[in-house]
């Protein structure tokens, strides 16, 4: 029996309240999400792997100002950007990661160079920019990740002690993840997350993003998860791997696994996002427990949702 393959791809979680944004606005947004999935959908359609159609879901949320990664990338306490990504397959449990890099057009695609020409899983600061050098990597100027909206946010809290999690004027409104996980026609899964981190952050924070296990993680035997939220929290509860133990050792199904994590396991220690999550029959779980999280899924069933709110 031929398995069934799909798509899921997130652009992050938090307080997105309806009749809050524009009628525009939330087309570009629906519209950028719907490419993203037509992108990675039709890598999996053509036979394509998993891994590719993760990477290149993620490459078009990366190239849009509208997300918090890559070109759309908040701004540092420094007036800089930061970013990091993860990526990992689930056959063989390959991963790369990459964490405080700057000038990166697509973070998610070094992640996967690491992953595939290094013996490292994850690269940081200096030296990942070093490895990109050496692989060829072509360095963007500050321009390009320059968004006027994101700066008004940054000057707003600047030279204060806040931060604040992307979109909104409190900290904890929208997080600012992208991220796809997907399953191919072989059954082979694999996860991709990208971000930009918090607007103002300081003192070189890392969030759950690229630590494997914890915003992605990806294995053939159970799942392919990719995560938004509040990082901290998503790396005290390991997050992704939890998805994947609860399947393992409990026997949990996915939508089971992934409910019980993000609406239980989760919120007990007041931690509040979503996830996206596959398994190798090709079935889909998109929870969250935030007011809403950019989302889209598409399966060769025949179903393609993009969704926004909790609706």
């Amino acid at each position: 029996m031929k398995t069934r393959y799909s798509i899921a791809i997130h652009g992050g979680a938090g307080t997105l309240i309806k009749g809050k944004m524009t009628p525009e606005k939330e087309k570009a947004y629906r519209d950028t999400l719907q490419l993203a999935l037509d992108e990675g959908f039709k890598i999996l359609k053509n036979k394509g792997s998993a891994i590719d159609a993760v990477e290149k879901a993620v490459v078009v949320l990366e190239d849009s100002p509208l997300f918090n990664a890559g070109k759309g990338s908040v701004f540092t306490a420094g007036g800089t950007h930061e970013m990091d990504a993860a990526i990992m397959e689930g056959k063989e449990l390959k991963a790369g990661a990459v964490s405080l890099v700057n000038g990166i057009k697509n973070p998610v695609s070094l992640a996967r160079i690491i992953m595939e020409k290094s013996p490292h899983v994850l690269l940081a600061g200096q030296g990942a920019m070093d490895f990109a050098r050496h692989h060829g990597f072509q360095l963007e100027s500050a321009d390009y990740f320059h968004d006027e909206f994101r700066y008004q946010q940054w000057q707003k809290i600047k030279d204060s002690e806040q931060f604040q999690l992307d979109h909104s004027e409190s900290k904890d409104s929208k997080f600012g993840t992208v991220g796809a996980v997907a399953c191919d026609m072989h059954g082979n899964l694999a996860a991709a997350t990208s971000t930009g981190g918090m607007t103002n952050k300081n003192w070189g924070r890392i969030g759950d993003s690229p630590l494997i296990g914890i915003g992605n993680y990806a294995n053939n035997n159970t799942c392919a998860a990719s995560c938004t939220g509040s990082g901290e929290f998503f790396i005290r509860g390991v997050v992704a791997y939890d998805v994947s133990c609860l399947m393992e050792y409990k026997k949990l199904s996915l939508r089971e696994a992934a409910e019980e994590v993000i609406q239980h396991r989760l919120l007990k220690i007041n931690g509040d996002g979503g996830l996206i999550a596959v398994d190798n029959k090709g079935n889909i779980a998109m929870p969250f427990n935030t007011e809403g999280m950019y989302r889209g899924m598409r399966s060769s069933n025949g179903k393609n949702v993009v969704a926004i709110y909790e609706d």
